[in-house]
């Protein structure tokens, strides 16, 4: 069972943490004061039985002093997480994280949102104390998480709902360790298909502390219902031009860094935001509809990707609204694009109607043939897939 420390002088704000933790199964040990102990060491010497993993500084408490007794603790005992509820105007951010503090959360924030931090909390400190480095996270290796971009050389195949769904059925497998960015600068549509109102958008978080701090960068992201966290378009399109390649690649790096898999809902075409989107992934979902132009367009992308040497080394090529009646079949496709079709889904009314609602198919628990396709595309980044004995790379699919 985990075990949490809440220290503030609001009981109204102790209630909503322990309604959060609830289904966490686990304990908190409470203090309803207004000032912190002299030293962790006063503190920790009151709990018996196996030591707390989080320790949460509730609303009430001086700032400067919290941030100082973040850093004692964070110190002597590595292995606890610390997380500091204030409102962020950045260089708080900035000051806690250096602090040691692994998350702030606004005092306003509803039960949803204090049970997925402090779950998250809760996995860096398992991790901290099996030896890993401080800010590793469960799944990450020594290189980083997987960036997986989510491509596309036309538009209107429905690379964005296989993004958000992708994000959304990687999050069933590793809560928390998802993040997924929206590259189209201009018309990202992923904000309202996971119906969400970021605070921010990427173009805040390529400038500032939360370029310079990939724990301040964290504090950027929108949190999901569906356990990831999400990284949206900027609100206006004209801003696409303060945001150049370099910066796209920076920002890789980061959330690679702290996150076990990075989902890019990439722009169609093939600009400069993609290539180095490119530069960075470990992984291309390749995107084609059952139409002649979406399939010359992505037989000529792997042509030209593959002289510039910027083709990933796991390709996974999705078939999207595939239909007999469009006169094509999935062999046509396959020999058109020199490359096998490793996910087939069909045309199907649910994904319209799931878009339009704004909850994805595999969030909403879809049984469909199209939910069942998606499932297929999550299986194949699961860390164990490459080693199953009786994978198989290709099966022939049959479209109705």
């Amino acid at each position: 069972m985990s075990r949490y420390i809440l220290i503030s002088p609001s009981a109204d704000y102790e209630r909503t943490v322990r309604a959060s933790i609830a289904p966490l199964r686990g304990s908190l040990q409470f203090y309803q004061a207004a000032y912190l102990p002299d030293s962790p060491e006063d503190m920790l010497r009151q709990q018996t039985g196996e030591p707390p993993e989080v320790l949460i500084l509730g609303p009430g408490l001086p700032l400067d002093e919290a941030l100082k007794f973040a850093a004692v603790l964070d110190l002597q005992y590595p292995e606890i997480s610390i997380v500091l509820t204030a409102e962020d105007d950045g260089e708080t951010a900035l000051n806690a994280m250096r602090s040691g503090v692994r998350d702030i959360i606004s005092p306003a924030a509803d039960s949803d949102a204090v049970r997925a931090l402090v779950e998250r909390a809760s996995l860096s400190a398992a991790g901290r104390r099996r030896g890993l480095a401080p800010t590793a996270v469960e799944g990450i290796g020594s290189d980083g998480g997987r960036i997986i971009a989510v491509m596309s050389p036309k538009g209107g195949v429905g690379k964005t709902t296989i993004a958000s769904n992708l994000a959304i059925g990687l999050g069933q497998i590793a809560p928390m360790s998802v993040v997924i960015v929206d590259l189209d600068l201009q018309f990202g549509d992923v904000a309202s298909g996971l119906m969400l109102e970021p605070e921010y958008t990427i173009t805040d978080a390529v400038v500032g502390a939360a370029s310079q701090d990939a724990m301040v960068l964290k504090t950027y992201l929108s949190l999901h219902p569906g356990s990831i966290y999400a990284l949206c378009a900027p609100r206006n399109p004209i801003e696409m031009d303060r945001i150049t390649g370099e910066h796209i690649s920076h920002l890789l790096r980061q959330l690679r860094s702290e996150f076990q898999y990075v989902v890019v809902d990439t722009a169609p075409g093939l600009g400069e935001h993609v290539l180095a989107t490119l530069e960075q992934a470990t992984d291309a979902v390749w995107v084609c509809g059952m139409d002649i132009p979406s399939i010359r367009g992505l037989r000529t992308g792997f042509r030209i990707l593959s002289e510039l040497d910027l083709l990933p080394d796991n390709r996974h090529v999705v078939l999207n609204m595939a239909d007999r009646k469009t006169g094509l079949t999935v062999q046509d496709v396959e020999a058109t694009i020199g490359a096998p079709v490793d996910v087939v889904l069909p045309r199907s009314r649910t994904v319209p109607f799931s878009t339009n609602k704004g909850v994805p198919l595999l969030h909403d628990g879809g049984r469909d043939l199209v939910a069942k396709g998606l499932r297929q595309l999550v299986e194949r980044f699961k860390p164990n897939w490459e080693a199953r004995p009786h994978k198989k790379l290709h099966r022939r699919a049959v479209v109705s």
